[in-house]
């Protein structure tokens, strides 16, 4: 059977994977962002606390993810919860550095010009801060966002959902037929959702970004 028949044959499971993977993603990059613009909000005006910040989100990219995962086996179990919490703590680190990084380059000038027309803090931060902070947190979010596409794959070993179950299926038969127009289809499946997910990240960056910050 070629790759092409292989497709034709088990496309309603490679769609349900497909679909799978790309929701586990979606919902993680929602966490991860979450929590990440909110360690940059509260961390970014000391010099310390964005450095730990950075730091801490950074040490986790150094445990490998299979090893991650295997580590939280024992914890939460198979399934979704390792996956979810390895994804959300892989996908930190890129959105809490933009997010510092974006707030701390945000004109001094400005802030005081929004201050002096009596804005609070807080009005300040959701209505001058991070609309201007937030072209370098959408690049954040993009490079999770292609990082946790492939760290996803990995999620099969525990049993979660995606396209990694197919890579794996094929790599635990290698040598029969179909071994690897299973590792093609579960990569390939990857890279166009990875292709998709960027071209609407682009999209909202058009439709949110003024043409003058994006200039």
């Amino acid at each position: 059977m070629n790759f092409w028949e292989y497709l034709g044959n088990r496309h309603q499971q490679l769609l349900t994977d497909a679909f799978q993977h790309a929701s586990a993603v979606f919902q993680c990059m929602v966490v991860a962002t979450v929590l990440g613009v909110l360690i940059g909000v509260v961390t970014y005006r000391s010099g310390w606390a964005g450095n730990l910040a950075t730091t801490a989100t950074s040490t986790v990219l150094t445990v490998p993810s299979l090893a991650m995962i295997g580590l939280l086996i024992p914890v939460v179990g198979l399934g979704v919860p390792p996956t979810v919490i390895t994804l959300v703590l892989y996908g930190l680190l890129p959105i809490v550095r933009n997010s510092i990084v974006g707030l701390r380059g945000v004109d001094p000038a400005l802030v005081d010009a929004a201050k002096g027309i009596g804005m609070s803090r807080l009005t300040r931060l959701a209505r001058v801060e991070l609309p201007l902070a937030w072209p370098p947190i959408l690049t954040g979010i993009r490079v999770s966002t292609q990082m946790l596409m492939g760290i996803a794959a990995i999620a099969a070993y525990a049993s979660g959902p995606g396209l990694g179950n197919e890579i794996f299926r094929g790599i635990a038969s290698l040598g029969s037929a179909n071994a690897l127009n299973q590792v093609l289809a579960g990569t390939l499946g990857i890279i166009v959702l990875a292709l998709l997910f960027d071209a609407v990240y682009v999209l909202i960056g058009r439709l949110t970004i003024p043409r003058g910050i994006r200039a």
